[in-house]
């Protein structure tokens, strides 16, 4: 089973990470990291949500088939695969598909006290 988290990280500490991960040699596990709360939810609306949920573990499909899936305007889910294409979310296949490679998914992030 693959798991993906997403969540809000600074740079600074998506870098700490990065060289932790480097010096140890221990492998990574997949996440996507958002600068700020608000680039999170306007990336992930509640409707690309559903997109992301039709999709995980499902394998490549066409955005056709997806819309068919979740009864939506094959236009409004085009829109919608193209801004997750655009934040790394989702792939595109060699055959023009898309694919989410993961089969679940976590969130992580803290909100603080301003």
């Amino acid at each position: 089973m693959r798991v993906v988290t997403i969540g809000v990280c600074s740079l600074e500490d998506t870098l700490k990470e990065v060289v932790h991960a480097w010096k140890t040699g221990e492998a990574s596990p997949p996440r996507f990291s958002f600068a700020t709360h608000e680039l999170f939810w306007r990336t992930l609306t509640g409707k690309r949500w559903e997109l992301l949920g039709a999709m995980a573990g499902a394998g490549p499909m066409s955005q056709r088939e997806l819309a068919r899936r979740l009864d939506r305007d094959i236009k409004a889910v085009h829109d919608d695969v193209h801004a997750l294409i655009k934040a790394g979310l989702v792939d595109r296949t060699d055959d023009g598909g898309i694919v989410f490679p993961y089969d679940d998914v976590h969130v992580d992030f803290m909100m603080k006290a301003a």
